[in-house]
């Protein structure tokens, strides 16, 4: 390459910044969501749901006038439930019927369908309707769950325990006796929800030209929905096409195959008639598929400098009334006790996780999944070790790092850590938050009153999940590889059609980005499809911060059959040896001569007769690509906060914060950055304010965005983004996932300052969200308890 064509790769290739592509549309005002769409004759759905946590429904009464336009489970009873198993020994099988007919398992249970030709008057016969209860006690709560006479959510259960899995890791009992400190920590995470910017929503309709139902979702997996849809609706996949349009948002919830998306297929299949459903708030905040909930007693034994030589932790998850496909309700306990050491070089680990059911609505995957809990869980310990030893969180924190030149490093759980600097990264963060600053002006004091905290929280993200890891799992699918079609058009531009889809990451313009990179052709000749089963080909969609390298990786395998395919053809229209050709800038050059992508397009469609002798026409290539290693590359950050509580209120104001980040090779540096910051914004609100509780008849206290809080600009900091980048050896560019980690750190770092600035009080927080309430109920006990 000359040095403009480096300097033009340099601004549209792998590493550039890059203004997303998709943005345009949606800033002027012609992006497409489930609620712009229109279909002739269609009808607005609203579904009655269950007002009661746990009862038997002995009947429905449904008024005369609205005998035809209220369906119940009876009306549905050809789609098959949802179930969702796993394959762990002992796993519990619960059934996820499109409507319950027989009994409510949580408020927002779905109980009948209501269709009017809007949704006012859907909600009207919904409310018209009267559905007659026997109550049986509520499980509002794990305690109560778990307790030997408990009413069971699923009648054939033994006890209310969806599953139970142990690892054991090296010789604890050695540990114990050797160890010279011994920390024990509880640690509860509250409930909360998704809270997109779109909520969720299904349309479907039958398009009789194509003999095939067409279902539109505001999905995060078309492809995999599909499958599993036709399998409940009894019918062949060939006859039903899933289509995500334009996504306002996934986060976890719209990750799920959802009851709602059964229902409303499988009725408009039956009505022969279009059928749509958009979500409300309330029905998101109490019935779409919860996040969190955790709980953690853990025990470190450490040496008296703080070294932790073994861990013991029991994770229990609170998974709501129905395990969710295909992920079950093992799923998240599974995977934090599975991520639990994080960076940190601890050999001896034993743990137990737990699943549970309860009357409340199932649990899901939301962004960071289990990690978010494991990291808060390990983080807060050492944290409590350093104390204990009386030494600076962080220099403990550093000293249990795994060091560089260990890597490739296999964890206690057999995680393979590619590659990376866990302590220099740690290091830059320290610097950046410029511990030793805060600590003086915690000598100094503050005029207001207000108590100084500094926090600090560590964490791998694992990614590009391979087979291999899948399968371990245990799950109904196993998501090891991504799909792509790259198809050049005859004027020279190229489309990419993919199944991963894009609600907000920027993958429009990241994969053309890569594109670019192996073709030299200009981002903006680039287009990328996604999101319709009928289009791309079949791909596992996006999640598990898994796109960027699954795709990005099939995309770049796609390219490079092209780019040889294009250099033959045009070495061919040049009168030039093949190997001595390049391309650049939308060309393939030989010295000073050239020919374009669109001359070669119009030879590859148009005019065979230019091709070389053998040369197949068209201008295509398919690949399927699969990572290097079985458990993914793994990214990493530490995350670091300066906090101001009040102690007369319990208020905490976030006055810096700051994120060192490394996930690889970057593929656009300002994507990147607005991923972390987007997702340090969802993790505060899981360490400050998201929160779902739950009473005694398992109503949720939390049903509107009046008692619902989420962070707003006024309340996210701006967040710093340091970055290092530390390519992995087992993915396409060195790529590694990013999506989630941002979520990871801010409910352990954002703890770790509270309770760095209560110590002088003696008092700590153990609970998400930390709520001034909380802080300030345990500052008062704490003052109860020295009188």
């Amino acid at each position: 390459m000359t040095a403009g064509e480096i300097a033009k790769n340099r601004e549209q290739g792998i590493g550039a910044s890059v203004r997303r592509k998709e943005d345009a549309r949606y800033l002027e005002g012609k992006g497409e969501y489930l609620a712009d769409l229109q279909v002739p004759g269609m009808a607005e759905v609203a579904f009655l749901r269950s007002p009661v946590a746990h009862a038997h429904i002995r009947a429905i009464e449904i008024p005369e006038q609205y005998r035809d336009q209220v369906f119940v489970a009876a009306d549905l009873a050809f789609a098959a439930p949802i179930v969702a198993v796993s394959a762990a020994k002992g796993f519990k099988r619960s059934e996820y019927h499109p409507l319950t007919g027989d009994k409510a398992r949580f408020v927002g249970d779905l109980i009948a369908i209501c269709i009017a030709p809007t949704r006012a008057e859907a909600e009207d016969i919904a409310a018209a309707c009267i559905v007659h209860f026997d109550e049986i006690a509520a499980i509002w709560d794990i305690d109560v769950a778990l307790k030997p006479d408990a009413p069971r959510v699923h009648e054939h259960w033994s006890d209310n325990i969806y599953v139970e899995s142990k690892i054991q890791t090296g010789d604890l009992d050695d540990v114990r006796k050797n160890a010279a400190v011994k920390v024990h920590k509880t640690l509860r995470m509250g409930r909360h929800a998704g809270v997109s910017m779109e909520g969720r929503g299904v349309l479907a309709h039958y398009d009789r030209r194509l003999d095939e139902l067409v279902v539109y979702s505001s999905t995060q997996f078309p492809h995999v929905i599909r499958t599993i849809m036709a399998e409940c609706l009894g019918i062949s996949e060939s006859k039903l096409r899933v289509i995500a349009p334009d996504v306002g948002g996934g986060f976890g919830p719209k990750n799920n195959f959802q009851p709602e998306e059964l229902a409303i297929a499988a009725l408009s299949m039956k009505l022969n008639r279009p059928l749509r459903w958009v979500e409300d708030r309330r029905e998101h905040l109490i019935a779409s598929p919860h996040a969190r909930e955790h709980r953690y007693d853990l025990m470190a034994y450490a040496d008296s400098k703080g070294r932790i030589l073994g861990l013991e932790a029991e994770v229990v998850v609170d998974a709501g009334a129905y395990s969710v496909w295909p992920w079950t309700a093992g799923m998240e306990a599974g995977m934090s006790a599975g991520i639990m050491t994080g960076p940190y070089d601890i050999r001896v680990y034993h743990a137990r996780a737990v699943s549970v059911a309860t009357n409340k609505s199932p649990l899901g995957p939301y962004r960071g999944v289990g990690r978010s809990g494991a990291c808060f869980a390990i983080e807060t310990l050492v944290d409590a070790v350093a104390r204990a030893v009386n030494r600076e969180p962080m220099d403990v924190r550093m000293e249990n790092m795994v060091p560089p030149e260990a890597m490739p490093y296999s964890s206690a759980t057999h995680k393979l850590y590619d590659s990376g600097d866990y302590p220099q990264c740690a290091l830059q963060a320290r610097r950046a938050i410029d511990l030793e600053g805060v600590r003086e002006r915690q000598q100094r004091g503050e005029p207001d009153g207000r108590l100084i905290g500094v926090g600090m929280a560590s964490y791998t993200e694992q990614s590009a999940h391979g087979t291999a890891e899948w399968v371990a799992r245990g799950l109904p699918v196993v998501f090891g590889y991504e799909p792509a079609l790259a198809r050049f058009t005859p004027d020279g531009k190229l489309i990419l059609f993919v199944g991963i889809q894009n609600h907000g990451q920027g993958l429009e313009t990241t994969l053309a980005q890569v594109a670019h990179q192996e073709l030299g052709i200009a981002v903006d000749d680039v287009i990328v499809r996604h999101g319709d089963s009928s289009v791309s080909p079949y791909g596992m969609g996006t999640f598990a911060s898994r796109s960027m390298t699954m795709s990005g990786g099939a995309v770049s395998a796609a390219c490079v059959i092209l780019a040889d395919k294009i250099a033959r053809i045009g070495a061919h229209l040049l009168q030039a040896p093949k190997e001595m050709v390049r391309l650049a800038d939308g060309k393939v050059h030989f010295g000073e001569q050239s020919v374009g992508f669109r001359d070669i397009a119009q030879a590859a469609f148009l005019h065979p007769e230019r091709l070389p002798v053998g040369e197949d026409p068209a201008l295509e290539a398919n690949a399927v690509y699969q990572p290097g290693r079985s458990t993914g590359a793994f990214s990493y950050a530490t995350h670091a906060c300066t906090v101001a509580v009040d102690p007369g209120t319990g208020q905490v104001e976030i006055l810096d914060y700051v994120v060192c980040h490394d996930c690889g090779t970057m593929v656009n540096p300002m994507i990147v950055e607005a991923q972390v910051v987007g997702g340090v914004a969802q993790g505060l609100g899981t360490a400050l304010y998201e929160e779902i509780p739950y009473d005694e008849n398992g109503q949720p206290l939390a049903s509107t965005f009046l008692d619902y809080t989420i962070p707003g600009f006024t309340e996210v900091p701006d967040v710093r983004v340091l970055h290092m980048e530390t390519p992995s050896p087992h993915t396409r560019f060195g790529i590694k996932g990013m999506g989630e980690g941002g979520a990871i750190a801010p409910p352990a770092v954002v703890v770790n300052a509270i309770n760095d600035a209560l110590r002088p009080l003696g008092v700590e927080i153990n609970e998400t969200p930390a709520t001034p309430d909380r802080v300030l109920e345990r500052i008062v006990a704490a003052k109860g308890d020295r009188r």
